[in-house]
């Protein structure tokens, strides 16, 4: 990459083998900005959807990337054909549980409960 100039050329393969792109980015372009891309593209018939940027993780090169980092920052360039599409799997994180909520689901369990016991 003379200069870190170019563009560089990135798919994003979802959890399914899926793929959304390539397309390319400037090397400036952040993580972040590439999960909102993920995201405004994201396949409306999966059933696993994410809903914020928080919810996706990029992994490159066995690498989860961190938000505020930039493409460029983010490469691994062992094994990377010059010219080549880079390959990020996409990983989407399961929904939190509301600790309120599980609480409230677990004590109504609890109150039908039956009370027979087996002798």
């Amino acid at each position: 990459m003379a200069g870190g100039k170019e563009p560089i050329e990135v798919k994003f393969r979802l959890f399914d083998g899926t793929d959304i792109g390539p397309s390319k980015y400037d090397p400036a372009t952040t993580v972040s900005a590439l999960k909102d891309f993920i995201l405004a593209r994201w396949p409306q018939d999966k059933e696993i959807t994410p809903k914020t940027v928080n919810d996706l993780k990029l992994i490159n090169g066995g690498k989860i990337l961190e938000n505020n980092r930039t493409l460029a920052e983010s490469r691994v360039t062992i094994g990377e054909v010059p010219g080549g599409v880079i390959t990020m799997h996409v990983v989407v994180r399961p929904p939190q549980v509301d600790k309120n909520r599980e609480k409230q689901l677990g004590n109504s369990a609890k109150q039908n409960r039956c009370g027979c016991t087996i002798l």
